[in-house]
C-alpha cells in the first residue's frame, strides 16, 4: 500500500513539474511573439511638420517688404519659382508613411545651405528636417539644378562668339578673350584621406561681364592637366585667326590672361615675374594685365561672399564637393543674367571700378576674408620657362601698351 502511495505521489509531482514547464514555455513563446510597442521614428519637432505649416512660413517670408526672402535664398521669388518648376519632377518624393518634404522646401533648404554654409544640425532646427535627410536632399537638389542650368555656361564654339567676348576687353586689353584663374577648393576631413583636408582644382574662365565662360573641376593638382588647358594646347577651341594689335603690323594671337600659377602659352599671357620699376615696359605691361584680369578676382570674391558655404573648408564627402561647387557657379551666371535677381545678387557697386582714373573697390571686398581660412584658395605660383615664340608675343603686347602711355 505504501508503494502505491509513493508511486502516486511521484506521478503527481512529475505531472506538476511537466505542467509548470509547459506553462512556462507557453509564456516564453507568447512573450517572444508579442508585438513590441513601436517607438516613434520621428522627433517631435519633425512630427509637428505639416504641408500647411511649411507653406505658410514660405508665404509669410515672400510677403515681407524687407527683402527677407531675397536675403534668405539670394534670389527673387519669381526666379525661385522658375527654378522650382524646372527641378520639381526630379526631386519630388512620395511617401505613404509620413508627410513628404515638398520640393519647395528641398530647394529652399539647399539654397539656404549654399548661402550660409550652416551645418546640417542648424538647418535641422530651421526646417524641421533631420540632418540625415538633409545630407541626401542637398546633393540631389544640386544635381537637379546643374542639369537645368547647364546651358548657363558654354565655351564659345566659333570665332564670331570669341570676338563678341573680345569686345568687352578691347578697350583695356585688345585681343583678350577671357581671364583665366585656378583655385583650390578645400574639403574638410575626408574619409578617404589620412590628412585633415583634401583639395580639388577649379579652373575657370571669365568674361568682362563677370560671367563664367568655362568651369572645370578636377582632382588633379597640376593645372596643365585640366580640360581647358588641353583644349588650349591642342588649339581645339576654334579661336579667331591671328591679327595685329591696333596700329601695329605684327600678327598676334587672341589670348587668355593668367597669372604666375599657370604655364605660359601662345594663347595664354602671364605677367613678367619679379618686381619692376615704375615706368618700365615690364611694369606697365604687368599693371595693365593685372588691372584687366581683376575681373576674375572679383568673380571669385563675390562667389565666396554670397555663397558662404565657401567661407570655410566644405564639410562634405569628396565626391559631392564638385557637384556643390558647380551649382554655385551655374547659379552665379543665372542670377547675373536675371532681370529680377541681378540687383539682388550684384547690386550697383559690387565690383571694382575705375572712376576718374582711380580704383574704387567693390563692396564685396568689405566682407572679404583671408584665403587661408576660405574654402577657395589660390594655387601657388610656379617658376615658368617662357618659350621664345611666347616671349615674342608678350613683347609685342608689351611694346604696344608701353607706346600707348608715352
Amino acid at each position: 500500500m505504501e508503494d502505491v502511495e509513493v508511486i502516486a505521489a511521484s506521478a503527481i509531482c512529475l505531472f506538476s513539474i511537466y505542467n509548470y514547464a509547459c506553462v512556462l514555455n507557453k509564456y516564453k513563446v507568447q512573450q517572444r511573439h508579442r508585438r513590441r510597442k513601436r517607438r516613434m521614428w520621428m522627433n517631435k519637432i519633425h512630427r509637428n511638420r505639416t504641408l500647411n505649416s511649411m507653406e505658410q512660413s514660405f508665404q509669410d517670408m515672400i510677403r515681407e517688404d524687407s527683402g527677407e526672402f531675397n536675403n534668405f535664398c539670394r534670389m527673387s521669388p519669381s526666379d525661385f519659382e522658375f527654378l522650382l518648376s524646372k527641378i520639381e519632377p526630379m526631386i519630388k518624393r512620395q511617401s505613404r508613411l509620413r508627410i513628404p518634404i515638398t520640393p519647395k522646401i528641398r530647394l529652399a533648404l539647399t539654397l539656404r545651405y549654399l548661402a550660409t554654409g550652416d551645418s546640417y544640425r542648424n538647418l535641422h532646427y530651421l526646417f524641421k528636417v533631420s540632418p540625415s535627410a538633409i545630407s541626401l536632399i542637398i546633393p540631389a537638389v544640386c544635381k537637379a539644378i546643374n542639369i537645368v542650368l547647364k546651358d548657363q555656361i558654354k565655351l564659345p564654339q566659333s570665332p564670331e562668339h570669341w570676338l563678341s567676348i573680345e569686345e568687352g576687353f578691347r578697350r583695356q586689353f585688345p585681343r583678350c578673350i577671357g581671364a583665366l584663374d585656378g583655385k583650390h577648393i578645400v574639403i574638410k576631413c575626408p574619409t578617404q584621406s589620412g590628412s585633415g583636408a583634401y583639395t580639388i582644382v577649379l579652373m575657370a574662365l571669365v568674361d568682362m561681364d563677370y560671367n563664367f565662360i568655362f568651369a572645370n573641376i578636377e582632382s588633379k593638382e597640376h593645372t596643365n592637366d585640366c580640360l581647358l588647358w588641353q583644349k588650349i594646347d591642342s588649339n581645339n577651341i576654334n579661336l579667331p585667326p591671328d591679327t595685329p594689335l591696333p596700329g601695329r603690323e605684327q600678327n598676334v594671337p587672341y589670348v587668355f590672361l593668367g597669372d604666375g600659377a599657370l604655364a605660359s602659352h601662345k594663347h595664354l599671357i602671364i605677367p613678367y615675374p619679379g618686381n619692376h620699376n615704375i615706368g618700365t615696359k615690364e611694369h606697365t605691361f604687368n599693371y595693365i594685365l593685372s588691372s584687366t584680369r581683376v575681373v576674375v578676382e572679383n568673380v571669385f570674391g563675390l562667389l565666396t561672399n554670397v555663397f558662404r558655404v565657401f567661407r570655410k573648408p566644405i564639410e562634405i564627402d569628396i565626391e559631392k564637393a564638385p557637384i556643390i561647387t558647380m551649382t554655385c557657379i551655374l547659379l552665379h551666371n543665372f542670377l547675373r543674367r536675371s532681370q529680377s535677381s541681378q540687383n539682388i545678387y550684384t547690386p550697383p557697386g559690387t565690383f571694382d571700378a575705375i572712376i576718374d582714373g582711380e580704383l574704387v573697390e567693390g563692396s564685396w571686398r568689405q566682407h572679404n576674408i583671408a584665403p587661408s581660412v576660405s574654402a577657395i584658395r589660390p594655387i601657388p605660383l610656379v617658376a615658368t620657362d617662357t618659350r621664345s615664340e611666347v616671349s615674342q608675343i608678350r613683347s609685342e603686347y608689351t611694346d604696344y601698351f608701353y607706346n600707348l602711355n608715352l
